[in-house]
């Protein structure tokens, strides 16, 4: 069998099996716990403007959730944000980018050392995003699901007084449906695709992303966003795999039955959203870029990062709204 990008997260029959969040600690104005406190005894941290710092990199679909919700919330004063290197090495992601390579709000150079401050036995992948408690050093959550939501639902006092409900009650049950369908088969889907190590394993996951690229396709072809006529959490989260397809997804993890901008509802979708303040300012074409051909040498073992391909199409228009 071929070698794994992540052998820990390799199963049976070659299947990437992405592992569990480790830290699901919640800010929640529903904490017990006083003002700069610690989580309460059911690990609710308490919600405090200034207090918690979001670590994303600009390379990471994951993250990217948690940055795009965070500035269409107008929670940029409220939640302050660290930044890692896109190239990420065997300690992990790095904050190479800060002067002297340390985060000026955590003092740390390395991601790692906030997780092993929370948990000092932890032997997993160091993964972004992370909200991170500025007055401990400790990861409040790695749960990316959950914390955009709590982002939308938890933080509302802190919301811009124009902010859009990424979250709407009455939608929720469909929202969710949808949002695990997306999760399974294209979030993840990518990734089950790039990081299989057999061809079943490879064939199962490109027949579903496909199928379910097909299905949004024909979602979206009588509505302009996934739930109707308003941006939602459902949308953020295909955009952050959407933008990333042609650059990284299509030739390094052969998912290439088409490229996303020869799928014409979903390559319209994704332009008008890339168009929509707090989306497009937020993507990085060339740090996506060197991110995945730069550090998963099972794939790309000559770490060459390829110079295209035109990204110059996502500033014209999309004629959908």
């Amino acid at each position: 069998m071929a070698r794994a990008q992540f052998s820990a997260e390799t199963a049976g029959g070659g299947r990437f099996v992405r592992q569990p969040n480790r830290f699901t600690g919640r800010v929640t104005p529903h904490s017990t716990s006083p003002e700069g406190g610690g989580p309460d005894e059911q690990g609710r941290w308490p919600l405090e403007a200034g207090r918690y710092r979001l670590i994303w990199c600009r390379a990471c679909p994951w993250a990217h959730r948690a940055r795009i919700v965070r500035s269409l919330l107008g929670l940029e004063d409220v939640i302050s944000l660290g930044t890692v290197d896109p190239i990420r090495d065997e300690r992990g992601w790095r904050f190479a980018l800060d002067p002297d390579g340390f985060d000026p709000v955590l003092g740390i150079g390395f991601l790692s050392e906030a997780y092993l401050a929370t948990d000092p036995d932890y032997t997993g992948r160091v993964t972004v995003p992370a909200l991170v408690d500025t007055l401990t050093g400790r990861v409040v959550t790695n749960d990316y699901p959950q914390l955009t939501l709590d982002l939308s639902t938890e933080w509302r006092r802190f919301h811009a007084p124009d902010a859009p409900d990424l979250y709407p009650v009455e939608l929720r049950p469909e929202m969710d449906a949808l949002m695990a369908e997306i999760h399974t088969d294209v979030n993840n889907g990518v990734y089950r695709c790039g990081f299989a190590t057999s061809q079943q394993a490879y064939d199962e996951a490109y027949t579903a992303l496909f199928a379910r690229l097909d299905a949004l396709s024909e979602r979206l072809a009588g509505r302009r966003y996934l739930m109707g006529d308003a941006i939602t959490e459902a949308d953020v989260r295909l955009f952050t795999t959407l933008v990333r397809f042609d650059v990284a997804y299509h030739g390094h993890f052969k998912c290439n039955r088409q490229k996303l901008t020869e799928m014409p509802v979903l390559w319209a979708y994704a332009r008008d959203l890339f168009q929509t303040p707090g989306f497009g300012e937020t993507v990085d074409f060339d740090q996506i870029k060197r991110h995945y051909y730069g550090t998963h040498e099972a794939i790309n073992p000559t770490r060459i990062v390829p110079l295209g391909p035109d990204t110059s199409g996502w500033a014209t228009p999309h004629g959908r709204g």
